[in-house]
């Protein structure tokens, strides 16, 4: 989600996807070569200590063979919250999982995940509001939003103990759910999870530069990002650049297909996509460095997976170790793949799950006693 991840600037990089040292990481790595533009596409496009430390090769053909949620132009299923429409999908009974997409995605980004997983559990899978099917509404978005959202999900939906997987933004949103339900969050399964760690530098830095930014350089710098996003946002949503876009984050891109790509176009074409797309990129980017990684793992008491795309140009395995010696009831599973590995190596992502689901959740064959 940048220019090159060394040209980006770090307001915006550190926000989404982590601490210094990553974006250090991925510079070495060299593996973020994309123009300033790039950054704005993939807002479009774009979850006791035990180790469980193993690196998986990716498989070209990994996705062949595997069940495939059907595509619905008119989406699944429906739920008012807050008199705004949020759409979901649900499948399979059990013990219930609620995955939540990341920036920009939608519910159909688990496409090869809800199949697989709906075989011994309850899967829900829900678009944030602003992004998929659910409404593109006209508010000041905050990680608060998304939060007060799923914790409403799982009261008034699932309406029983449930375990949180989110990728990207989804994983942090599902990191400040939990810890928001102590009690009906059993676990939480973060794949490249967006947020970053406390710096307190950096927050001395901004306090300096507050006010100059609030009456000088702010109203010059809004009317010239309407202006530049606007064009961005247009450019943005076309068939072609979504896909060069995702082909940038897939380390193997043969599961960016056509399917992938109009659940995103088709959201990208309501009405208000261009007016939400606008504030999540200038408002939200700016409001998350209120809530960091450590201060909501520090209210966590559920057990914690880590599945991570080790070969993500946004976000690498370091931040993963971070979370890990921070957070001790962690569990971790390196993959060999970009920063949405249950789409790009679904076989692998759903055998993690199942195996850590098997130690947490009842047995498959006593749920439906």
């Amino acid at each position: 989600m940048s220019t090159s991840c060394a040209a980006l600037p770090n307001s915006v990089r550190l926000e989404l996807f982590g601490n210094k040292s990553f974006s250090r990481l991925h510079h070495q790595r060299n593996r973020c070569r994309l123009r300033r533009r790039d950054f704005v596409l993939k807002g479009i496009v774009a979850t006791g200590a035990s180790a469980v430390a193993s690196t998986v090769a990716a498989d070209p053909s990994q996705a062949q063979g595997l069940e495939k949620l059907p595509f619905e132009p008119e989406g699944y299923n429906y739920w008012t919250w807050r008199d705004r429409k949020i759409h979901y999908v649900v499948e399979g009974e059990g013990f219930p999982i609620v995955l939540i997409h990341g920036f920009g995605a939608s519910a159909f980004h688990w496409r090869y995940n809800i199949p697989e997983l709906a075989k011994n559990y309850k899967v829900y899978a829900l678009d944030l509001l602003g992004f998929g099917w659910s409404e593109k509404a006209l508010i000041e978005y905050d990680a608060l939003v998304w939060r007060d959202q799923v914790v409403d999900f799982m009261k008034e939906i699932v309406k029983e103990p449930a375990v949180l997987v989110g990728n990207s933004l989804g994983g942090f949103t599902a990191l400040v759910s939990a810890a928001s339900l102590q009690e009906q969050v059993k676990g939480v399964v973060l794949l490249n999870t967006a947020g970053q760690f406390g710096d307190a530098s950096t927050a001395t830095a901004e306090s300096e530069e507050k006010v100059l930014q609030k009456f000088v350089l702010k109203p010059l710098k809004e009317i010239f990002q309407r202006i530049v996003l606007g064009f961005l946002f247009w450019q943005a949503k076309q068939p072609a650049r979504i896909e060069s876009v995702l082909k940038s984050v897939y380390i193997n891109a043969a599961n960016v297909d056509d399917y992938l790509i109009n659940s995103i176009t088709r959201p990208a074409d309501d009405p208000n996509a261009g007016e939400v797309y606008y504030r999540l990129m200038t408002r939200f980017i700016s409001n998350q460095r209120k809530y960091t990684l450590d201060s909501v793992l520090g209210q966590l008491s559920c057990p914690l997976l880590l599945v991570w795309g080790d070969l993500d140009p946004w976000v690498g395995p370091a931040k993963a170790l971070r979370i890990k010696e921070f957070y001790q009831n962690t569990s971790l599973v390196s993959l060999q793949a970009g920063h949405c590995p249950h789409d790009e190596v679904p076989e692998l992502v759903n055998k993690a799950l199942l195996d850590w689901l098997s130690t947490i959740t009842p047995a498959p064959s006593l749920q439906s006693l």
